[in-house]
C-alpha cells in the first residue's frame, strides 16, 4: 500500500513537471568515495545542447541530488558518473527502485572505473533483474540523429568496443547504462580533453538522442 502511494505521488510530480515552464536533470551523489562530481561541464553543454538543437526547455544548470533524497522525485532524468566506487545502502535502493518504478529514469556513464561497482549496486536495486545489450536497432540510437553502430566510441581505454545496456519494467526502460564509450568526457569543455571538435559532436548528439528518448517514451 505504501509503494502504491508513492507511486501515484511520483506520477503526479512528473506531471507537474511537465506542466512548468521548465524541466530540472540532476547529477545523482553516492556514497563509497568515487569521484560522482567528474566531468563537471559535462550535463551543463549537453543541457544547452539539447535546448538549442531539440528546442527542449531544461535549466541550463543541471541539480545536484543525493541518491537516497526523496528530491530525487522532481526530476525526470538523473544522470551518475564517475571512476570509482559506488555504495547504495538499502534505502538508498528502495529510493531509487521507486522513483524508476514511478517513472524516473537513471543515467550511468561509466567515466572509466565505474563498471563492477555500478553492476553490483544495481542489483540490490533490482534483484531480479538483468542489464540487457541495446543492439543498434534500439530506437534510443533512432532519434533526431542517427547512429546505424549503436552506442559511438569517444574515449579508449582498454580497446574493448563500446556497449550501451538497458534494465526494463514493462518493456519501458527505466536504466540506462554506457560502457567503454564515455559519452560524459565528450560532453565536457573542448580545452578539457582536448578531443576533436566532430567527436565532441558526436558525443552530444548521443546524449541528445538519450533525453529525446527519455523525455518521449
Amino acid at each position: 500500500m505504501r509503494i502504491r502511494l508513492i507511486f501515484l505521488l511520483v506520477v503526479i510530480a512528473f506531471a507537474a513537471i511537465a506542466q512548468n515552464n521548465g524541466v530540472k536533470i540532476a547529477l545523482l551523489k553516492y556514497n563509497g568515495g568515487g569521484d560522482w562530481y567528474s566531468d563537471p561541464t559535462a550535463l551543463p553543454n549537453l543541457i544547452e545542447f539539447c535546448n538549442q538543437n531539440l528546442k527542449t526547455n531544461i535549466f541550463e544548470e543541471p541539480s545536484t541530488i543525493d541518491v537516497g533524497s526523496p528530491e530525487i522525485f522532481n526530476f525526470p532524468f538523473v544522470h551518475l558518473t564517475g571512476h570509482g566506487n559506488i555504495i547504495f545502502s538499502e534505502s538508498d535502493a528502495m529510493n531509487l527502485r521507486i522513483y524508476l518504478e514511478g517513472g524516473g529514469f537513471l543515467h550511468v556513464d561509466d567515466n572509466y572505473g565505474l563498471d563492477e561497482y555500478i553492476r553490483r549496486e544495481m542489483k540490490k536495486v533490482f534483484p531480479n533483474k538483468e542489464m540487457v545489450e541495446l543492439p543498434p536497432s534500439h530506437p534510443i540510437f533512432h532519434q533526431k540523429y542517427e547512429f546505424k553502430e549503436g552506442i559511438p566510441k569517444i574515449h579508449e581505454h582498454d580497446n574493448k568496443p563500446p556497449q550501451a545496456f538497458g534494465i526494463f519494467i514493462h518493456d519501458k526502460m527505466v536504466f540506462l547504462y554506457t560502457y567503454e564509450t564515455d559519452l560524459g568526457d565528450g560532453w565536457e569543455d573542448a580545452d578539457v580533453h582536448h578531443d576533436p571538435e566532430d567527436l565532441r559532436e558526436k558525443a552530444l548528439k548521443m546524449g541528445a538522442n538519450i533525453i529525446s528518448f527519455v523525455f518521449n517514451q
